[in-house]
């Protein structure tokens, strides 16, 4: 067999990047569409319904998922007698597929990677490097799964050391109870046990490519500890009513996957990495022939689901007419149509913001009386107004509500997830409201934005302050004037007695 070429392995990684970015794996979309079906409350359904029309919208338009198209992940498999003629280091060759994939011109990806951790976190513009894990096995062959894990999931990674009397079911359960919604449920738990911390960590993040078979083995039943634990997981974590998008309902997470390895005898390290419902990830192998190739899903596996009965029951909002008497008529869960002008602004417009006004200077933007949203889309392609642009984690923004609202007048706020106590009350204070809108439907969202244009800040690229035109943009009232929460009030009404 000819040699694994460096173009095999560069053609191979950019395609399977550019495939992820817009396809849902099949098990997973059988898993969403079974999780629909079993749906009862109504917000958690129409959350669900939105996200599985958008997966099949991207399939179709081959366009991304989710605004945050993710750091690219890439688990290499080396076959020891694997015949290949690399020159330079697999990590210089794996950059260059994903500076291919992510700046390709007909789909380009939002780059969100910064390559100083500290100080500035200057963009690298192309999404490079990526988190690269290679390991020694047997054979002639070179097998290499492909992922792309957003920010929101990534950020809810825990890590514990316990007592090896310790149960780990026990402590995973309390875990997920403090992740909140920001991690855009329901999705998978990678669970790593065992081995050091590293090896914990490590485990966790590649189980979350394994596929999707919680139904088959609910069905069987477990047959060794481990299967045991997964079903224990699965059913406690749905039995606390989170449910989609945090909004309280019956499915949670889809499939709980766990890997282990010896440890310690004085140890008993876990990793918990959630994955959201933008779950991407490919395997393919590479033996000399030539480079991989993905054939898309079936798009009869996407479900016949329907957003008429939503939008026929939602109250409409215009966003250029706001007063604090619809303000305060608006409740927890209302599900929401708004119109009119929306202003985007993310942790580095507000922080900048916040810098203006220390230096007691106007800011190049009036939000008295507005409504922001907190969103960093990827690039228009095309005729597009905007590429897809799905909401980011709220919570990032709570530093800084009560200064933006109290000084600027801004009234509404459109991000992802629950607000933390910080923000609670500063909505409270301010008389203001929070709407949400649903993480992992960024190209649905983006087709009720007609117009967009920089406004302020575009050196920040994706974070610039954007003013946009939206037409019947789907959200729901998740924090009224008062401070009260549909991510408490949801998930307290689903949640099942122990």
């Amino acid at each position: 067999m000819p040699p694994i070429t460096e173009a095999h392995v560069i053609d191979s990684i950019a395609d399977a990047l550019q495939f992820v970015a817009c396809y849902h794996p099949t098990d997973f979309i059988t898993a969403m569409a079974d999780a629909y079906e079993r749906e009862e409350a109504p917000g958690a359904r129409n959350a669900i319904a939105q996200i599985l029309t958008n997966s099949r919208m991207c399939a179709l338009g081959k366009r991304p998922i989710c605004q945050d198209t993710g750091v690219a992940n890439v688990f290499v498999k080396l076959g020891v007698q694997a015949a290949t003629d690399w020159k330079r280091p697999l990590q210089d060759i794996v950059d260059d597929a994903v500076r291919r994939a992510y700046m390709l011109d007909t789909n380009p990806l939002r780059a969100s990677v910064v390559r100083d951790p500290f100080g500035m976190r200057k963009n690298t513009g192309d999404n490079t490097p990526a988190m690269l894990h290679v390991e020694m096995v047997s054979g002639d062959k070179l097998d290499i799964t492909v992922s792309a894990k957003g920010g929101g999931s990534e950020n809810k990674t825990r890590f514990a050391v316990l007592n090896p009397s310790a149960s780990v079911a026990d402590w995973v359960i309390e875990t997920v109870q403090t992740l909140g919604a920001g991690w855009c449920p329901p999705g998978m738990l990678g669970i790593g046990v065992g081995g050091s911390v590293d090896k914990a960590m490590a485990m966790a993040k590649m189980s979350l490519n394994d596929p999707v078979d919680m139904a088959d083995l609910l069905a069987r039943g477990p047959s060794n500890p481990v299967e045991e634990l997964r079903c224990e997981i699965y059913r406690r974590v749905n039995d606390l009513g989170i449910g989609a998008q945090g909004l309280g309902g019956l499915t949670t997470v889809l499939d709980v996957k766990v890997n282990h390895y010896p440890t310690h005898a004085a140890s008993l390290p876990v990793a918990l990495i959630p994955n959201c419902v933008a779950t991407r990830h490919v395997h393919f192998t590479l033996d000399g022939s030539g480079a991989a190739t993905f054939d898309p899903p079936d798009l009869s596996l996407w479900p016949e689901v329907t957003l008429e009965a939503a939008a026929a029951d939602a109250r409409r909002i215009d966003l250029d007419a706001l007063d604090d008497a619809t303000l305060a008529s608006l409740e927890p869960g209302d599900t929401l149509l708004v119109s009119g002008t929306l202003y985007t602004g993310r942790d580095a417009a507000h922080k900048r913001m916040v810098e203006t006004l220390d230096r007691g200077e106007d800011l190049p933007v009036d939000l008295r009386g507005r409504a922001i949203y907190y969103v960093g889309p990827v690039d228009p392609v095309g005729d597009e107004v905007i590429g897809p642009a799905g909401p980011t984690t709220s919570t990032r923004m709570d530093k800084f509500t009560d200064r933006v609202l109290g000084e600027t007048g801004l009234k509404v706020m459109i991000g992802k997830a629950e607000r933390g106590p910080e923000g609670l009350r500063a909505i409270a204070k301010h008389g203001a409201v929070y709407m949400i809108a649903v993480g992992g439907a960024a190209f649905l969202v983006s087709k009720a934005i007609k117009e967009a244009q920089p406004v302020a800040y575009e050196d920040l690229g994706m974070e610039a302050i954007y003013k946009l035109r939206v037409k019947d943009m789907p959200v729901t009232l998740a924090v009224d004037t008062k401070g009260n929460s549909i991510h408490e009030i949801g998930p307290n009404a689903w949640r099942k007695s122990a």
